[in-house]
């Protein structure tokens, strides 16, 4: 069942929120292994996601349904949250949160332009045959 605007971005930013903390928590973890700081950056890059989603329900609340959320600065901005939050377990989790999180923001855009985008009429051409005239 789909919520309004307003109930996914209080739900989007609770679940950064809850990312972030379990980031903290387990902060020695993260950083013990190479493998953990991959995770890391995975987790890192599931509260870019999160960020993103709520910042854009907020400004469909704010500004009506028909805003779109643009690359400069909400994109940038959700990206550099989701970057310092990794920074604080690992300097490896920057990176490959940067990389996970640019594999999302990929995914999002996919999806996002098969459902919006509107559908390209075909339109015929009259093909010419023969001589050209002068």
């Amino acid at each position: 069942m789909a919520v309004s605007s307003g109930t996914s971005c209080v739900l989007s930013f609770t679940m950064a929120l809850t990312s972030f903390a379990a980031m903290q928590m387990f902060k020695q973890q993260l950083a013990g292994s190479e493998y953990m700081t991959i995770v890391g950056g995975l987790l890192g890059s599931t509260i870019f996601f999160f960020v993103l989603v709520g910042v854009g329900n907020l400004e469909n609340s704010m500004f009506g349904s028909n805003f779109q959320t643009k690359l400069f600065p909400e994109v940038l901005f959700c990206l550099a949250v989701s970057m310092f939050a990794s920074g604080l377990v690992h300097r490896v989790c920057v990176t490959t949160c940067f990389l996970f999180s640019l594999v999302a923001l990929y995914y999002v855009n996919k999806i996002s332009q098969n459902k919006y985008s509107a559908p390209v009429a075909a339109v015929p051409t009259k093909a010419t045959q023969g001589k050209k005239k002068k």
